[in-house]
């Protein structure tokens, strides 16, 4: 049998999939699989040992999308069975253009209310005819081993600017815990700028244990360099989703998002802030009244406090 997945788009949306997609496995345990999908998607995802194939989308890059599609289609090939966790037009041209015998696309209108890992749950027990529950998030780069205790600060979120908590806040707390870790920061390549004004803040009081990675490092060395911390404070974000898949102690920073839907899934060590306010979760990427209070609102020292608390026996 061949089975072919188109994983979501963004990154942590792909992690949250994690555990549909090993239930999938143990429904069709000798299935060949093929997986397709956005470039950050698929690098996380590939080391899975049940995936044998690996196929960057690439028909946004430029031409006319439906032939580009028709074309993805050809090199992908027919399939037993092509889902997608996708519920884009794009994604069912795609896959009745695969012409595979069985097609499934995720309805997120239909799969009901609960955390995000759930609603993909329910959309592949309606593929498998199985009441299967969904276990822990699961990536299978190796975890860094670090020489000392290691602090991970995340601050951006590729989603938008309303998810993001202050730099100079940032800085604050991870300066509070300069004497106990050394301190990563990481981030995208668009995140370099906001990165590095939290490197310069926390050099201008002093503290030099620390490394700025944003921008310096592939999605497998994300994995891994995040999966051997001992504590990471983020926002809600991909590398968020991967701190959980590894369950590293994590301080969640939320805002305008649910946090019910999108929050650290099944990490025992894991702790939500948010400021609650009349007008969060608005789920929009900038602050559409301007105050962005639910993040401007939240405090170092909450921040610290909590962290604080998790690191306790």
């Amino acid at each position: 049998m061949r089975i072919l997945v188109e994983l979501p788009t963004w990154l942590g949306d792909a992690v949250m999939a994690t555990p549909a997609l090993e239930n999938l496995f143990l429904a069709y345990p000798e299935a060949s699989v093929t997986v397709v999908g956005s470039y950050v998607a698929t690098e996380a995802l590939k080391a899975h040992p049940r995936i044998e194939r690996v196929v960057v989308d690439r028909t946004k890059a430029g031409g006319w999308r439906p032939l580009n599609l028709y074309r993805l289609a050809k090199e992908l090939g027919r399939h037993d069975l092509a889902i997608s966790f996708r519920s884009h037009p794009a994604s069912k041209l795609l896959l009745f253009l695969t012409r595979s015998q069985r097609r499934a696309l995720f309805d997120k209108k239909g799969v009901g209310p609960g955390h995000q890992v759930e609603k993909y749950q329910r959309f592949i027990n309606d593929v498998t005819g199985r009441n299967d529950t969904p276990g822990a998030l699961k990536l299978y780069w190796p975890p860094k081993r670090y020489d000392r205790p290691t602090l991970g600060i995340n601050p951006g979120a590729t989603y938008g600017s309303a998810k993001r908590w202050y730099p100079e806040k940032f800085a604050e707390t991870a300066a509070a815990f300069a004497d106990r870790f050394e301190i990563l920061i990481f981030g995208g390549p668009g995140e370099r700028d906001i990165a590095g004004d939290i490197e310069r803040a926390l050099r201008s009081e002093g503290v030099s244990n620390l490394h700025n990675l944003a921008g310096e490092t592939t999605i497998p060395q994300l994995c891994e360099a995040i999966g051997g911390l001992d504590l990471f404070i983020t926002g809600d974000s991909g590398p968020m989703h991967i701190a959980a898949a590894y369950r590293v102690p994590t301080v969640a920073i939320f805002g305008p998002t649910r946090d019910e839907e999108t929050s650290q899934w099944m990490n025992p060590k894991s702790v939500i802030v948010r400021k609650e306010v009349d007008c969060a979760p608005c789920m929009k990427r900038t602050c559409p009244i301007k105050t962005h209070a639910c993040m401007r609102d939240i405090t170092p020292q909450q921040v610290f406090k909590a962290a604080k608390e998790l690191l306790e026996p």
